[in-house]
């Protein structure tokens, strides 16, 4: 095994102030994600100034209010009907990605509306992103010690604190590993030295079928949550809630090759 590195989850504390790796993550995942955004829109200008300082505030609102609201509906829904207060008390965790992603494309959205903006090109360069903030996020997590991995006999398995001592899978590091650096690379690739920006859709629906295949392809590895166990047999809910994406990555990819096929002729 390899030993866990005990890092506090408490990044730095001033009295009963605290500021922790995980909230860190997020500040860190949105301004630099904002930044980057920033050069890739340089490449083909799409927003104005105005445009451009308030996309942070409809990312942020989507990524808050989404990924609460699909944690809670899709992973929790009995406990927090229970306890409606704890909705509130995000601070003690309970986020979802896709429902995030729900939030953010339905946030990015009523910008796009607002603001003008071709809504399938804003979409584009923000997916281009994403990773950052998932590569942060799953850091976060394995310093946090949670959303660990299966049970394994593999040479670089962990033993994480407040499990069952049991040597596992350290899962956060290879979704960091896929969703964040793989994705960033390929979508970069994409922007930067393909044609594909050019059609509007296609380098989105890279995303969300490269997302959807590295989430479904790392969750055999990770530990299902331990209020819903698998779904249908082996079948977790990260995997089924992956699908929707596979359908509509498929449906912009081939939708990009049609309108280029469109336009060449």
């Amino acid at each position: 095994m390899i030993p866990y590195p005990a890092i506090d989850p408490i990044m730095l504390q001033v009295g009963p102030f605290a500021i922790r790796w995980y909230a860190m993550a997020y500040i860190i995942g949105l301004f630099g994600g904002w930044y980057y955004f920033s050069k890739l829109d340089k490449k083909e200008p799409l927003l104005n100034k105005d445009a451009f300082e308030n996309i942070l505030v409809y990312t942020l609102l989507g990524i808050i209010i989404g990924g609460r609201i699909g944690y809670i509906l899709f992973y929790n829904l009995p406990f927090y009907l229970h306890s409606p207060l704890e909705i509130l008390k995000v601070w003690r965790g309970g986020m979802s990605f896709h429902g995030g992603a729900i939030g953010v494309i339905f946030s990015l959205y009523l910008f796009s509306r607002r603001y003008k903006v071709p809504y399938l090109k804003l979409m584009d360069k923000v997916v281009c992103v994403v990773p950052i903030g998932l590569c942060l996020g799953r850091l976060a997590n394995f310093v946090n010690a949670e959303l660990y991995g299966r049970i394994t006999n593999a040479p670089w398995a962990m033993i994480f604190p407040g499990s069952d001592l049991q040597p596992r899978h350290p899962s956060q590091l290879y979704e960091s590993f896929l969703e964040g650096i793989v994705l960033l690379f390929l979508l970069g690739l994409l922007f930067y030295k393909t044609r594909a920006r050019e059609y509007p859709g296609t380098i989105s629906g890279v995303f969300l079928l490269g997302y959807a295949a590295c989430r479904i392809a790392v969750e055999p590895f990770r530990q299902p949550d331990p209020q819903l166990g698998t779904i249908i047999g082996s079948i977790t809910m990260g995997q089924i809630l992956s699908l929707p994406m596979i359908v509509v990555g498929l449906y912009l990819i081939i939708k990009g090759i049609y309108d280029r096929k469109k336009l060449s002729v």
